[in-house]
């Protein structure tokens, strides 16, 4: 039997020098633990944050990788079967244990999802976390319902393309953000806007009272912009960073707020995605009848390549790494 496996470990903080492939033992699962074959892991900020050392509660050295898809290879005495393929994220992943950017992971089986799909693995790769955090802050953050408009702002990132695939397939009107004009084809949007600084003058322009809701994926200095663009009584969810910036300093909320502008947030864990939400999202990206957006595949020996591209933002869409 294999007694190694290939993994990408980070020895601290750094430049993508740091993230070195080499040979580990594959990890045994203790009980109620679950040991999973990847076969293609998402590449996130959360994972960028920790080797730029941004990211709090980290022990090194390391293997990142906050989500994995795969299947199980080890049950570890739980009710899931060898061969039954799952989806998994969060939970400690890459921080606090070792995480999926490793041929094997070991993860416990209340953050396991399974599902069935003859999708390809470097699809299904690409939709667990990115699927968990939009549909999550739509859903939690928003309360988004049929009919209402949506900004979402960072709308060229996965999360941000998938926010605006599940808006539109709920029934919404979407507005999407790109900083760059080459990109606002791909947004996906009713409405795709440039983002020169001044999104809410222009989401006015197309909606005078301004949009129901809005999703903040930019970070804390497009927060107040992007408050100024929802109506009275409107929400807005701040649920990523791609700025690495999310502190607000000073914060004075009568200040800080619009008049009747409702602020939220959304930070959730693998039990916030829903089994049936999962095989829902898979079966219609297999029926062509939705798109979470690109995916850029690369295999493990060009993880630097891969966090490189992740930290420059050369990629639109989803960047997922293979591990055969």
């Amino acid at each position: 039997m294999q007694r190694t496996m290939r993994a990408v470990v980070l020895s601290g903080p750094g430049p993508v020098e740091h993230l070195q492939v080499t040979e580990l033992p594959i990890p045994e699962p203790p009980p109620g633990w679950v040991r999973i074959r990847v076969e293609a892991f998402g590449l996130n900020r959360s994972e960028l944050h920790t080797r730029l050392g941004l990211a709090e509660g980290v022990t090194f050295p390391r293997v990142p990788g906050i989500e994995a898809s795969g299947v199980v290879d080890d049950p570890g005495g739980t009710d899931l079967e060898r061969g039954q393929q799952v989806v998994t994220m969060m939970g400690g992943m890459g921080r606090t244990f070792d995480g999926g950017y490793a041929q094997y992971t070991v993860v416990p089986r209340r953050q396991v999802i399974p599902f069935e799909s003859a999708l390809p693995w470097e699809v299904i790769g690409a939709v667990p976390e990115t699927l968990q955090t939009a549909y999550g802050a739509l859903t939690v953050g928003l309360d988004l319902r049929e009919g209402q408009t949506l900004l979402v702002r960072g709308g060229t990132s996965s999360v941000g393309l998938a926010a605006t695939a599940l808006a539109r397939d709920l029934g919404a009107t979407v507005l999407a953000t790109t900083r760059n004009p080459g990109r606002l084809a791909t947004t996906g949007a009713d409405h795709p806007i440039v983002d020169d600084g001044n999104v809410a003058e222009q989401v006015r322009r197309i909606f005078p009272e301004g949009v129901d809701a809005a999703l903040e994926l930019v970070g804390t200095p497009t927060l107040p912009d992007t408050l100024n663009a929802a109506k009275v009584h409107g929400t807005v969810c701040f649920a990523g960073m791609l700025s690495n910036e999310w502190l607000v300093r000073d914060f004075y909320p009568i200040g800080y707020l619009p008049r009747g502008v409702r602020l939220s947030a959304y930070g959730g864990e693998s039990d916030d995605l829903p089994q049936e939400v999962l095989q829902r999202c898979l079966d219609r990206i297999a029926s062509n009848k939705m798109s979470l957006g690109p995916v850029h595949t690369y295999p493990l020996d060009d993880i630097r390549r891969a966090h490189t591209d992740l930290e420059q933002g050369t990629k639109v869409g989803k960047l997922v790494g293979i591990t055969r």
